[in-house]
């Protein structure tokens, strides 16, 4: 049985799956400046413009979160599945994600970001060297 609205799922899954993205973002910026590539710089402001993009989106999420007394809890995770709990306003949701789900969905997560943050940059016709 369904405890919580559509909207109030929504905003607690896309928080928890934007949280984890920034985790892989954060865990491939220390690959990449621990790593050997050549020239790291252009990784980095990429992966540093989608962190600022996701930290933006995750602080709105945040706001609508405490102004509807949602929260997300961890309860266990397994290679197969991993469990949470969605609380709000005394009513709770247990929602069990299939892993590869999980990964697929902060995939394209991420893949947006990248969108978001290449944006601004027009490619190069040709090069001019």
């Amino acid at each position: 049985m369904r405890y919580l609205s559509d909207e109030e799922i929504d905003v607690a899954s896309s928080f928890l799956f934007l949280s984890m993205a920034l985790i892989v973002i954060q865990q491939d910026i220390q690959e990449i400046q621990s790593g050997a590539f050549k020239i790291k710089e252009p990784y980095l402001e990429l992966l540093e413009k989608m962190t600022a993009e996701a930290t933006e989106e995750r602080r709105k999420l945040q706001e609508v979160m405490k102004k509807k007394d949602i929260k997300v809890v961890t309860l266990n995770q397994n290679d197969s599945f991993s469990s949470y709990l969605f609380l709000c306003q005394g009513r709770e949701e247990k929602r069990n994600y299939f892993n590869p789900a999980i990964r697929k969905k902060v995939k394209a997560i991420i893949q947006e970001l990248m969108h978001k943050a290449l944006q601004p940059f027009q490619p190069f016709a040709s090069a001019n060297i």
